[in-house]
């Protein structure tokens, strides 16, 4: 299997064996429900993972803040479950408080702390959201609530950013993601993220991990084992999807009218 190329699809209405979706950060003014609830409405799928960071209890116990597209996230997936979507949800580190319930399932969705998923080909891809093998995040976890903090803020000068394109009509395009891309130690970190992941799979006996946590989009091969990560909706916009022949791709959910009418308009629920 050769993963496919980052692409944006020409037509909606899309059916796909699978779907992976993580760091959707429901409940800061990063998180782009919008754009999400735009996607989940066009793209149905037999699975759909929610690999981790769905729900941010981190800023929620910071501060509450709820829009009503956060809601509509949640409405959307329950929605698909109901209607026979097998919804798995792999905790990660801002929505670590369900952890405790892995093996438990509630309504038609099933926590568990990790899966692994049988692809088309035979082939098992081991799904983390990836936290656990970050040093940072399990040996210095202030350090970690530090960073988040100047995340944060970093994502705020994003949104004021792209509400200046907005206004000149201009796509979506993430300030935060280029400047984080570009600092030296970001880059070596990704780097070493991904082949700390690979390691661990291989030395399970996977074929290929798929994960969330650093909000890269990614497909490869590292020393061949296949590498995936499904980005997030707070920066890139984006999932990894399985078609029916097999193929895995990154989707980067496009620039909609409507949907930015929809941010303009929306009112945060307190």
């Amino acid at each position: 299997m050769i993963p496919a190329e980052f692409s944006t699809p020409e037509q909606c209405h899309e059916r796909y064996r699978s779907i992976w979706i993580s760091d959707i950060h429901l409940g800061t003014p990063g998180c782009k429900a919008e754009y999400l609830v735009d996607f989940l409405k066009y793209n149905e799928s037999e699975y759909l993972y929610l690999v981790g960071d769905i729900i941010d209890g981190w800023q929620l116990k910071r501060g509450w803040y709820w829009r009503q597209s956060h809601n509509d996230v949640i409405q959307k997936i329950l929605r698909k479950s109901r209607k026979g979507t097998r919804v798995v949800y792999i905790a990660g580190n801002h929505d670590e408080a369900l952890r405790p319930f892995a093996g438990m399932a509630f309504g038609d969705i099933t926590i568990v702390d990790e899966a692994i998923h049988d692809l088309l080909n035979g082939k098992k891809l081991w799904i983390t959201h990836g936290d656990l093998f970050d040093g940072i995040i399990q040996h210095a976890k202030w350090l970690a609530y530090l960073g988040d903090s100047l995340y944060t803020l970093i994502l705020k000068l994003n949104n004021t950013f792209n509400h200046l394109r907005h206004k000149f009509g201009m796509s979506y395009w993430s300030l935060s993601q280029y400047l984080k891309h570009r600092v030296k130690n970001a880059v070596s970190f990704i780097t070493q993220f991904e082949t700390i992941l690979t390691d661990e799979a291989k030395r399970r006996g996977y074929d290929g991990v798929l994960c969330g946590h650093i909000h890269k989009p990614e497909i490869r091969y590292i020393n061949g084992i296949l590498y995936c990560n499904d980005g997030d909706w707070v920066e890139s916009l984006s999932a990894i999807v399985e078609t029916y022949s097999g193929e895995l791709k990154i989707i980067h959910w496009p620039y909609r009218a409507s949907v930015i009418k929809n941010i303009e308009e929306e009112e945060v629920i307190v």
